[in-house]
């Protein structure tokens, strides 16, 4: 299976496991200007040199030996469950993509008739029920992912255990992982950590939110979107998310962790 949503410097100095709506665009630009001295021009996602990644033929064999031989400092980042999951409705399900047309074609169409999802209109501008269509979305989430009904899961709402459970399963091991919600203490720890060509900053690093703008605002604070049945749904789907990268389960409101990730618990729950 190898070592997918792996991403690694040109000069090896760091491996990366991309998690997605977890910061992964300011990542990524962040290894491509520690090797080039320059941000990619563009979506990071849609870089084809310059970076490794797994998804590039040419990159795996590099990718592989290093991750298997532990030769690089590899890390990744996560986030709560819940701003995760509402994210991914706003952008994905509600937003205009990149492309100018709506994530993976007939999804939102086929979401408005079994499960009678609003999304605002044809371009996402319209008024509509945030909360309702967002608790009919996560009905669907868990139905992907408990079922594979009416599709497979998507990776950017299944669970953020599962992505980086791939790369321990495979053989890799984390030197560290880090939360979104800490952003820059965590990624300071892997830059600190490491040696790069060129000195990155964090206090003149931009945030690379490629999915900004994407579909409506947000209206309601998180926790509104959650009533117990809506929280029962997100227990199911991440509960191991919320455990292993020790979130909140109880008080949708409060994003930060509540406790410290301990790496040897990690590595033994998703090394199986």
């Amino acid at each position: 299976m190898g070592f997918p949503g792996t991403w690694m410097t040109e000069s090896e100095s760091v491996v990366y496991r991309v998690v997605p709506k977890c910061a992964c665009s300011t990542i990524g630009q962040i290894m491509y200007y520690s090797d080039h001295g320059a941000f990619f021009d563009g979506d990071i996602h849609d870089a084809t040199e310059g970076l490794h990644k797994w998804a590039r033929e040419e990159s795996q064999g590099l990718i592989n030996a290093n991750v298997k031989t532990h030769n690089s400092y590899a890390f990744t980042c996560v986030r709560n469950p819940y701003t995760r999951i509402l994210s991914s409705f706003f952008d994905k399900i509600c937003g205009i993509q990149r492309n100018g047309r709506r994530y993976r074609g007939n999804l939102v169409p086929l979401l408005i008739q079994k499960y009678g999802i609003e999304v605002g209109g044809d371009d996402g501008k319209d008024e509509f029920d945030q909360i309702r269509s967002f608790r009919r979305f996560l009905l669907f989430a868990r139905d992907t992912i408990k079922w594979r009904r009416p599709m497979d899961p998507d990776i950017h709402w299944s669970a953020i255990s599962g992505h980086v459970g791939t790369f321990v399963a495979n053989g890799g091991r984390y030197d560290n992982i880090f939360w979104t919600e800490q952003f820059n203490d965590g990624m300071q720890s892997v830059l600190d950590a490491i040696e790069t060509p060129h000195e990155v900053n964090l206090k003149t690093i931009p945030r690379f939110n490629e999915s900004e703008g994407h579909g409506p605002k947000r209206l309601h604070n998180v926790e509104d979107y959650f009533d117990d049945l809506s929280m029962h749904l997100v227990y199911e789907i991440f509960k191991r998310d919320f455990e292993l990268f020790k979130y909140d389960f109880n008080d949708p409101s409060n994003k930060m962790p509540i406790g410290e990730i301990d790496l040897d618990e990690v590595h033994a729950k998703l090394g199986d």
